[in-house]
């Protein structure tokens, strides 16, 4: 029997594209659809889940379609692009090179090998499904020719409905911020605002940093820059957590602060919405799609503004209730718990 396969780099079990990896597989298990998942290199803590991609020839079936999670650049897209099966691609987005190119010359050469892979294999796959309609701009403009938007299957499990949330703090604001430690998040603007935030708004606010560093060199600079500022005790590197941590410092936190300058989608954003955290993000990339009616968008690089922001959805009690009926405004419409279905119907309808 012709199954969908997927193949992705390497299977990380705590990143979105590793959840939405494994979601995409049980959910085709769950349908009687043969679903294996292939990588070019193995993480110890999914061998179990996954096979090296030189091993799919060994259990090749004639109609089988692949489907590749690409979210960076890999010995998988040529190889992928060699193959006569049906090909998928499932784009997470690129972040692009410019990003790194100051703080790591050779992320960033791999990050413009990605956007060539991306144009290479528009004319082999028979699908692209972006997470994001900002993505799938990019995928048109790459050439291809077939595209839809189906967000990501990654969203953490938070239940049917959002807890009650404790009332906003007067002081001592627990600021969070979920992704990785990468230029693109900019995160020395939420340490910028958080300085401007303790002067003017709340002097014992705090930032919590939660995601696996990087680049060394960024890392390294944004914890000089939080001495030189005197924050050393107010923020915090948490590094990477898993699934049920995330969850429990979403619940804790009062307001998730998302300065990225770069974002394909913003998983944590509606994880945050979910639980009913206010949220304050930048007006770039796909956030001002993901975000909606349900947080509050600013100009990150102005700390200003972006204290401000966070300052209003602490004191603002109306604007808290607007906020959290906007969110489940848009967290309906996103339909985040029903997206892997709706992949597996598209990719399914491939066979």
């Amino acid at each position: 029997m012709p199954g969908v396969h997927q193949f992705v780099p390497m299977l990380h079990r705590g990143d979105a594209v590793g959840r939405h990896t494994l979601r995409i597989r049980d959910i085709l298990a769950g349908r009687g659809i043969a679903s294996r998942i292939y990588v070019e290199t193995v993480d110890p803590e999914t061998v179990a889940d996954t096979e090296h991609f030189t091993r799919y020839a060994e259990h090749a079936e004639t109609g089988d379609v692949l489907l590749y999670q690409f979210a960076t650049a890999s010995d998988l897209a040529p190889w992928l692009r060699a193959r006569a099966e049906r090909l998928v691609l499932s784009y997470h987005n690129i972040t692009p090179p410019e990003h790194y190119a100051p703080w790591d010359n050779g992320l960033a050469r791999h990050q413009l090998a990605a956007q060539i892979q991306l144009r290479a294999l528009a004319p082999r796959c028979a699908l692209a499904i972006a997470v994001s309609h900002y993505n799938e701009a990019e995928l048109v403009a790459a050439g291809y020719q077939r595209t839809a938007v189906v967000a990501p299957a990654a969203m953490l499990p938070v239940g049917s409905a959002a807890p009650a949330r404790p009332a906003p703090r007067a002081r001592g604001a627990r600021w969070l911020s979920v992704g990785r430690l990468a230029p693109n998040k900019a995160l020395e603007h939420a340490v910028t605002a958080l300085l401007v935030a303790r002067a003017h708004h709340d002097p014992d606010a705090s930032l919590q940093l939660v995601g696996r560093p990087v680049v060394t060199s960024y890392t390294a600079a944004l914890q000089r820059f939080i001495a030189e500022l005197g924050l050393d005790q107010a923020v915090t590197f948490v590094g990477q957590l898993g699934d049920e941590d995330l969850h429990r410092a979403l619940a804790q936190a009062d307001v998730l602060v998302l300065p990225s300058a770069h974002e394909g989608f913003g998983i944590p954003v509606v994880e945050a919405m979910a639980l009913g955290l206010p949220v304050v993000a930048n007006r770039a990339g796909a956030l001002p799609d993901i975000v909606g009616e349900g947080g509050l968008l600013v100009d990150a690089t102005d700390p200003y503004a972006l204290a401000g922001a966070v300052a209003s959805v602490q004191g603002d009690r109306g604007l808290i209730g607007r906020l959290a009926s906007g969110a489940a405004r848009q967290l309906a419409a996103l339909d985040l718990p029903g997206a892997g279905a709706r992949l597996a119907d598209l990719v399914g309808a491939l066979l």
